[in-house]
């Protein structure tokens, strides 16, 4: 979902933190844990949801949501904010990809195991290049057209169930704050996150070319005109995936992403973050070249290239 999580500019990190930053993180810090402390008072205990106070990187769309979810006792770190070291709980980064080298330095190294990833697309390279290991993630399927709005959960017509799934030590937790945001959120063991993590990255890096082919086709377009383009396409990123990873996928990933795709029709198509998504792909083809083998994708390459895009 490109536009899911596409926040403004004004939730860029930067590791300069001004003075007055970290007394305005402490004095929220203060107020969090009070507020925390007198809902635990009066809260009865019948209270129908309970949702763990949390860090929340990122004020777009999916920060302020995700806020809108708690009991208002989370910390919203914004621009020229650190990661405070003394408040418990998950790190929910919702910044752009690009962002996250910033998000890592803004944060204390002791508390990076608390770190939850809420980005698209492929960032097991850059996880591995920092030390990460198993990193928490989010596989966000919902929708938000504007800050401020609620979020639309992806459900289709195969997953009337909902998509959206997350993996780690705060797994629990972050499904817990979505239910009771009233979306749907499933928790996953590490090989399962995975299949879904590429086939999300397969829906992404499809629709989202073939759509550039198309200029102004909206995912719901290219689901509807161009299935058999944007079919080719998962048929052979699919099998790329699956033969770079070892792993096999669930049968009839076409129908989920085109079902998907009915489920957020509206939402435009462009080919953005090149290094997170479609890119990662094309490292395949560079590296099969490179050894004197076929390209694992060659209409992915050939679709690339002709948009000009390598």
């Amino acid at each position: 979902m490109a536009n899911t999580l596409s926040l403004s500019s004004s939730s860029l990190l930067h590791h300069c933190t001004k003075p007055s930053s970290r007394i305005n993180v402490k004095t929220k810090i203060k107020a969090s844990l009070s507020n925390s402390s007198t809902m635990a008072t009066n809260t009865p205990t019948t209270a129908a949801k309970v949702v763990a106070p949390a860090i929340i990187v990122g004020g777009g769309r999916v920060g302020r949501a995700l806020q809108d979810m708690g009991n208002g006792d989370d910390v919203l770190i914004k621009r020229g904010e650190s990661v405070p070291l003394d408040f418990p709980g998950p790190i929910l980064v919702c910044t752009r990809n690009d962002d996250l080298d910033a998000v890592l330095e803004s944060t204390p190294k002791s508390r990076w195991s608390d770190l939850v990833f809420f980005q698209n697309g492929m960032l097991e390279p850059w996880f591995q290049s920092k030390g990460l290991g198993d990193a928490d993630q989010v596989l966000a399927y919902f929708a938000i057209s504007k800050l401020g709005e609620p979020p639309i959960d992806g459900k289709t017509d195969t997953n009337p169930e909902g998509l959206t799934a997350s993996y780690g030590k705060w797994a629990s937790a972050v499904a817990a704050r979505l239910h009771a945001g009233g979306l749907s959120c499933k928790v996953l063991e590490k090989g399962e996150f995975q299949k879904q993590m590429l086939e999300k990255l397969i829906w992404i890096c499809a629709f989202m070319l073939v759509g550039a082919r198309h200029p102004g086709a909206t995912v719901g377009v290219v689901e509807k005109e161009y299935r058999s383009e944007v079919s080719s396409l998962i048929t052979e990123l699919e099998a790329a995936a699956a033969a770079e990873k070892g792993i096999v996928f669930d049968g009839a990933m076409e129908d989920r992403l085109c079902a998907y795709s009915r489920a957020v029709a509206h939402f435009p198509t462009a080919v953005k973050e090149f290094k997170w998504r479609n890119g990662w792909f094309y490292s395949l083809t560079e590296k099969a070249i490179a050894q004197g083998k076929p390209d694992p994708c060659p209409l992915h390459t050939a679709w690339l290239k002709e948009l000009k895009i390598v």
